[in-house]
């Protein structure tokens, strides 16, 4: 069931959001400063392609203070306007009931977009 909804995903829009995301984390990726933060682009990017059966856990061990302050950085620069406008697409897809998946998907990738730091993106067990 998920392979049919990852196929519907990708051909409504997921493509999109995830060369979206591949060219932010390219041009991040220029400086030696925004590496990290491409890093998490290119995470962001392959749960653009394909985000159901996949889910979001804390990575072990924490990722500490570092990853704090790095997630501010992110809000601050990128990240806030990522969890709106994924924030604005779950909306949009959730006025209709065959939109409720893809809603819970972008509220899915809401949720790292705000927060990238700390997370990684697993298979659903």
């Amino acid at each position: 069931m998920s392979l049919l909804l990852n196929i519907l995903w990708f051909v409504l829009g997921g493509f999109l959001v995830s060369v979206a995301y591949i060219l932010g984390g390219l041009l991040l990726c220029i400086t030696i400063i925004g590496i990290p933060f491409g890093i998490q682009c290119f995470k962001l990017s392959l749960l653009g392609l394909a985000p159901f059966g996949k889910e979001i856990r804390e990575t072990e061990p924490p990722g500490g203070c570092i990853a704090v302050v790095m997630n501010i950085i992110w809000i601050i620069l990128p990240g806030l306007e990522l969890a709106l406008a994924h924030l604005l697409l779950a909306a949009f897809f959730a006025i209709t009931i065959i939109g409720l998946p893809f809603a819970i998907q972008h509220l899915k990738l809401t949720r790292l977009a705000i927060l990238p730091f700390g997370f990684k993106v697993t298979d659903h067990r």
